[in-house]
C-alpha cells in the first residue's frame, strides 16, 4: 500500500466517516417532527436529563433518546430544562421541542388564595389543584429553621402567605410556593409603617389575622381592632374564639365547645394574656391596615348578630345583653350572609 493510500486510509477515511455520521445526525434531527397527537408532558423539579430524555421516548414524543441527547449536548443545554407542565403539539420539530423544555413556558394553575385562610387550607387547597403536596407543604411551613431563614420571628408561617390569586406550576416543591407568597407579602406591605404602634411588626400581623378571622364586614375591620386595642392597653384577655379554634386546629372537629375554650394553648387567649404566640390566619391588606389604624372608641366586647357583623359594647353588662338578644335568643339567630350584606355597598 502506497503512502498515499496509506494516509487515505488512516486519516480521511474515518474523517469522512465521522463527516457522514454528523451530516446524518443533523439531517435526522433537522427533518424530525414529531408525528403524535397534541399531548402534555411534565417536567418535575429535580428531573436529570436522563429521565426527561427516557421519558420522552417513553410517552413516544421522540424517536431516539440517542439521538435527543447528541442534540442536546451539542447545544450545551444538557442542564438547562425547567420543571412545569408542557403542551407538545403535533409536528414539533426537535430544535423547538428542546427550546419549548427549556423556556420555562409550561402550563400553569391559578388558584386562589383567599384572605384569612391558614396554612392547614392553603395547604390543602393547593393540594386539591396537584400543586403540592398536603403534607409536605404543611411541613415546610412549620419548619422553625426554614421559617428563620426567611427572616421571619416565629416558629411557622402563619400570617406571611399572602392571600392572592397565583399561577403555579404543578408538582412544586412546598419552599418555592412559601418563597413567592412571602415575597408577596413583602411586596404589597411595602408601604405599610409597622412602627406607627407600639406594637412588633409581628404583632401587628398577629393582630391583623384576628381581625382578619373575627368579621366578615370590611367596614367593621376598624372597629374590631379598636376593640383589641382597648383590651390590649387594659391588660384584658382578648377572648376570641378564633384563636381557640387554630390551636386545635389540627383536631378541630367543628364546634367549639366551653371544654375547648378552656384548653391552655399558646393561641387560646381566654387562658392567656395578650395577643397568641403568632398569627391564626393570613390576613389581607385590609385587615393589616385595620391592625394598624385602630378606630378611636371605647368599645370592649362585641358579639356577633349572625350576619357577619357585630354589636359593640362599653361595658360587660351591655355585652351579655347583646350575647342574650343575639346568641341565646334562637329567633335572632338567623341572618343574612356577610356577602349578601357587602353586596349592597
Amino acid at each position: 500500500m502506497t503512502k498515499k493510500n496509506l494516509f487515505i486510509f488512516l486519516v480521511l477515511a474515518p474523517a469522512l466517516s465521522i463527516c457522514l455520521l454528523v451530516a446524518h445526525t443533523y439531517y435526522n434531527i433537522y427533518h424530525w417532527q414529531y408525528g403524535g397527537p397534541e399531548t402534555e408532558f411534565q417536567i418535575n423539579s429535580g428531573d436529570t436529563f436522563g429521565t426527561i430524555n427516557y421519558r420522552l421516548a417513553q410517552d413516544k414524543i421522540i424517536y431516539s433518546p440517542r439521538l435527543f441527547h447528541r442534540y442536546v449536548k451539542f447545544e450545551g443545554k444538557l442542564t438547562s430544562f425547567k420543571a412545569g407542565r408542557y403542551i407538545i403539539p403535533k409536528g414539533i420539530t426537535m430544535d423547538e421541542l428542546l427550546a419549548l423544555l427549556i423556556s420555562g413556558k409550561s402550563l400553569t394553575v391559578r388558584v386562589t388564595i383567599p384572605e384569612g385562610y391558614n396554612l392547614f387550607q392553603i395547604a390543602k387547597a393547593l393540594a386539591d389543584e396537584k400543586i403540592v403536596d398536603e403534607k409536605d407543604f404543611i411541613k415546610e411551613a412549620k419548619d422553625k429553621k426554614f421559617v428563620h431563614s426567611l427572616g421571619i420571628p416565629a416558629g411557622r408561617v402563619e400570617g406571611y402567605l399572602y392571600p392572592d390569586t397565583y399561577q403555579f406550576h404543578e408538582k412544586m416543591k412546598a419552599r418555592a410556593i412559601i418563597h413567592r407568597m412571602y415575597d408577596n407579602f413583602k411586596d404589597k406591605t411595602k408601604d405599610l409603617d409597622f412602627s406607627k404602634v407600639r406594637l412588633t411588626k409581628h404583632q401587628l400581623v398577629t393582630l391583623a389575622s384576628m381581625v382578619e378571622k373575627e368579621t366578615g364586614a370590611k367596614f367593621e375591620r376598624p372597629t374590631i381592632s379598636g376593640v383589641f386595642h382597648n383590651r390590649l392597653k387594659k391588660r384584658m384577655r382578648l377572648q376570641s374564639d378564633p384563636t381557640t379554634i387554630y390551636g386545635i386546629w389540627e383536631s378541630y372537629k367543628g364546634n367549639i365547645s366551653k371544654k375547648h375554650l378552656r384548653q391552655k394553648t399558646p393561641y387560646n387567649t381566654y387562658k392567656i394574656s395578650g395577643l397568641p404566640v403568632g398569627p391564626i390566619a393570613n390576613p389581607g391588606l385590609a385587615a393589616l391596615k385595620a391592625a394598624l389604624n385602630p378606630k378611636k372608641h371605647d368599645f370592649l366586647y362585641f358579639v356577633s348578630k349572625n350576619d357577619g357583623t357585630h354589636v359593640f359594647s362599653k361595658t360587660y353588662k351591655k355585652h351579655s345583653q347583646a350575647v342574650d338578644f343575639w346568641q341565646k335568643n334562637r329567633a335572632n339567630r338567623k341572618g343574612r350572609s356577610w356577602r349578601d350584606l357587602n353586596k349592597k355597598q
